[in-house]
């Protein structure tokens, strides 16, 4: 079987190459014949790591690889790895301007349709259209169909066996259930009042339940750590692992649960069910966590929402950010239905 070689771009965000991981992973199972090049950030390193026959090539967009000049060095280095077809999956100005450089010199390349058109009409405040959008997952297969790669997504949670971190081996081997909060996201648009959690936390005991808490940032820690002080049943997890040791940690997880952001997908990587939240954004725009359910989306609808693909705009309803709408008994709810107390404590 001939081997052919195939250069992946996508640079960011963190959830969205998240997601290109799940879809490597099965183009890898399902084409034995295909060596590929995965360029990212570096720090996204640990989402690759498991899927054989791939090279992981670092970009540096704010040092060696910025701006044209950057690019173009960052496209000599990439052709010494003699790359058959090249995968654009980002599809913004700085990978059209380095796919360029390959469709100049007769490279074959695929580019994702990122459909804006139809994110509009989803989103927009008058004469919004309320349907499912194909799932980023299934765009990003696509590209590689069209290079000439057939590719069956399964769109099913495949649980990984990956090692306990030591520093979290004694709450991960009690007989409690075993929740993941991932409580932040980029843009405030797509974060639950903190507060909420605190309600959380008190609602389930510590005889039964233990959350584990996902994120970072200086402030995103303190408050991490603050949970961690007042509550025993709660872990701060910030500032302590890698990325490689989060998704050993959340491998371990009964559950995770999470806004519209990374935490959801890197459940996906590693097999584990996540609860999402959902506010100004909407699981209809394509990025549910890949194996994820609709049925685990936790949102309240309204005229208003969705208003923004990224979370990046306000969506007032009822005069209160949408995600807003969702209350603490929505959630408690959910979980108890599925990790009733008695189950495993």
């Amino acid at each position: 079987m001939k081997k052919v070689r195939v250069l992946v771009i996508r640079f960011s965000a963190m959830g969205d190459v998240a997601m290109v991981a799940s879809v490597l992973r099965e183009l890898s199972a399902q084409h034995k014949q295909i060596e590929l090049v995965m360029v990212t950030r570096p720090q996204f390193a640990a989402f690759f790591e498991d899927i054989p026959n791939l090279i992981f090539h670092p970009i540096f967009p704010d040092q060696q690889h910025k701006g044209p000049k950057g690019l173009w060095r960052l496209y000599h280095e990439l052709k010494k790895y003699n790359i058959d077809y090249v995968a654009d999956l980002h599809n913004n100005i700085r990978s059209r301007v380095l796919t360029l450089f390959f469709k100049t010199a007769g490279y074959h390349l695929a580019i994702l349709d990122k459909a804006r058109h139809r994110k509009k009409e989803l989103t927009r405040k008058k004469h919004k259209i309320l349907k499912p959008l194909r799932a980023t997952v299934e765009r990003y297969a696509d590209v590689f169909r069209t290079l000439g790669f057939p590719l069956k997504l399964s769109h099913s949670l495949q649980k990984e066996e990956r090692p306990t971190p030591a520093i979290y081996h004694r709450p991960l081997s009690s007989e409690t259930i075993k929740i993941g909060i991932a409580p932040f996201a980029q843009h405030p648009y797509k974060v639950w009042d903190l507060s909420h959690w605190d309600t959380i936390f008190q609602t389930f005991p510590a005889s039964a339940y233990t959350f584990f808490i996902f994120g970072g940032g200086k402030q995103e820690l303190e408050t991490a750590a603050a949970w961690s002080a007042q509550y025993p049943h709660v872990h701060n997890t910030i500032g302590q692992l890698g990325l490689t040791g989060e998704l050993d940690l959340i491998s371990h997880l009964d559950l995770m649960v999470s806004m519209d952001s990374s935490g959801m997908h890197m459940a996906s990587l590693v097999g584990t069910r996540c609860l999402s939240i959902w506010g100004a954004t909407h699981p209809y725009a394509g990025f549910l966590g890949y194996g994820q359910s609709m049925e685990d989306c936790i949102q309240v609808a309204h005229s208003n929402r969705p208003s923004s693909v990224y979370g990046n705009k306000s969506c007032i309803c009822n005069g209160i950010e949408a995600i807003e709408l969702v209350t603490t008994p929505m959630i408690v709810e959910k979980i108890y239905k599925l990790f009733p107390p008695t189950e495993k404590a």
